[in-house]
């Protein structure tokens, strides 16, 4: 393994990947992806444990209907909660992975995760705490679906998500997986936001005119 690599892996997850390098982490096998790739889907087998140096991920459910919910992102520092849990208990994966941008991961091989888990307490301790943090971001998820009116997470998501000149650059079927509703639904709350004069909308993008305006919507259950 290259010490660019090394470099990499310990800047990014500093609490799994320790200053003394363990020799399993030497068999950590390093992988660019375009963009759109899918890492994996429903009843797959976990080959290993996933490291994001750069990029973004984004894991899915998809119900019996064709409705999808974003459950959450995977980015540099942070792991996935279905990768974890199919490693440890063996169960295969319920979602879908799909590399939202350009991505590179290395990949520690399963049987090296394992070892890690039994002899490592620094790399065990890093993994409960990284799965800790993620359970967390999906409870968050599942309780804006419950609890929290579209419009409510709608507005919340565009302030979130769009860029410093207040530009959403995604589509309506986007927009829907990620705040776990569908596209016609989303189609209708942006255009009843356009009619109020809050955004403007172009073809898979969503312009803030209105932010105060937005943020009193966010701000209501």
């Amino acid at each position: 393994m290259s010490a660019e690599l090394v470099g990499l892996l310990q800047r990014n997850y500093p609490n799994l990947v320790p200053a003394q390098f363990e020799p399993h982490f030497r068999r950590v096998k390093r992988l660019a992806l375009p963009a759109g790739s899918v890492l994996f889907r429903p009843g797959d087998q976990p080959p290993g444990f996933v490291f994001v140096l750069s990029g973004r991920v984004g894991v899915h459910l998809t119900g019996q209907g064709g409705r999808e919910l974003r459950l959450y992102s995977v980015g540099p520092g942070t792991s996935c909660i279905q990768t974890t849990l199919g490693l440890l208990g063996g169960e295969a994966y319920s979602g879908e992975a799909v590399a939202e941008t350009d991505i590179d991961i290395a990949l520690l091989p399963a049987a090296d995760f394992r070892a890690l888990m039994d002899v490592s307490p620094a790399f065990r301790d890093g993994v409960f705490r990284a799965f800790g943090a993620r359970m967390a971001d999906v409870t968050r998820t599942l309780e804006q679906v419950a609890f929290v009116r579209v419009e409510a997470r709608l507005a919340r998501h565009i302030l979130d998500c769009a860029d410093a000149g207040g530009v959403l650059e995604s589509t309506h079927a986007e927009i829907a997986t990620a705040i776990g509703s569908v596209r016609e639904v989303v189609s209708r709350r942006l255009d009843a936001l356009r009619g109020r004069g809050l955004v403007s909308l172009e073809r898979g993008q969503t312009q803030i005119l209105d932010r105060a305006a937005l943020l009193a919507i966010a701000n209501t259950q």
